[in-house]
């Protein structure tokens, strides 16, 4: 990955991200285990020694966990339609098809996506959204998990309990995206690792992407915020003549979107 910073001549920086990987395949696959294996980006070739200043040494460091993902120009925006996939899954601790139009016009959809299992921040993310899956199904919502690894990997991933490492047995599928097809079409694939950023969709019933964030490879999300964006987005499209203010929650003050309703709204908070 590049990293431009500004000055007088521009300076790139190749940066490198480390995450070390256990990867563990399924008996079934047949495979060997891989060696253990870094996530990085290529090195640079050698060049001369490069002088940077104070402000670009700290720029330097700041982003020494920073990648970037492929496609961003096309990925899907919120408001637009997401894009459909049929894919292979591991649930309930067996091999199933899960196709995303299907649950258009009935259900919600988390779909989050994770750079690989058998590493260290991924279970804290998967293993929280699944205990959280009843609260998520009182609001009509599927979670639906995401990564490049295999359906074994996956399988023998939540065949391993939580304290040796693994996830034990989960409320939603673990969706195998070998082919990348479906981190690219999301904008979230790295192209040089092969593996996609932490990135997380709320989708409606019709289909529509209404929420996105992309986290990187280092930092965690928050399901008390994905639970509290999905309230919001269910109760504007309730309620379509109002809009939800900073960190609303549910029984909070709504606003009018109007002048009126914005004085309003402030005289009572």
């Amino acid at each position: 990955m590049r990293i431009e910073i500004g000055g007088p001549e521009s300076v790139e920086i190749v940066c490198r991200v480390r995450c070390g990987v256990q990867r563990r395949c399924h008996p079934l696959a047949g495979i060997p285990p891989a060696a253990p294996h870094s996530l990085s980006l290529p090195r640079a070739p050698a060049a001369r020694p490069l002088r940077l200043s104070a402000s670009s040494s700290r720029s330097a460091r700041a982003s020494s966990f920073v990648a970037r993902a492929g496609g961003v120009d096309d990925a899907p925006l919120v408001g637009n339609k997401a894009p459909d996939f049929d894919a292979e899954a591991v649930f309930d601790q067996e091999f199933i098809n899960v196709k995303l139009s299907d649950y258009i016009g009935k259900k919600y959809v988390i779909l989050f996506f994770y750079p690989l299992d058998f590493t260290f921040v991924c279970p804290t993310e998967i293993t929280a959204f699944s205990d959280r899956y009843d609260e998520f199904e009182k609001l009509n919502t599927e979670i639906l998990g995401v990564s490049i690894d295999s359906v074994f990997s996956h399988l023998a991933w939540v065949q391993t309990d939580r304290k040796s490492g693994g996830l034990g047995d989960l409320k939603y599928p673990l969706i195998s995206d070998v082919t990348k097809s479906i981190s690219k079409s999301f904008g979230v694939l790295i192209p040089d690792q092969g593996i996609a950023l932490r990135g997380l969709f709320i989708i409606d019933k019709e289909g529509v992407i209404q929420h996105s964030t992309i986290n990187n490879l280092a930092i965690g999300r928050s399901v008390d915020e994905t639970m509290r964006t999905l309230q919001a987005l269910q109760y504007v499209q309730d309620n379509p003549d109002e809009v939800c203010p900073a960190g609303w929650k549910p029984g909070d003050k709504s606003m009018k979107p109007d002048p009126k309703g914005s004085k309003e709204y402030f005289a009572a908070i």
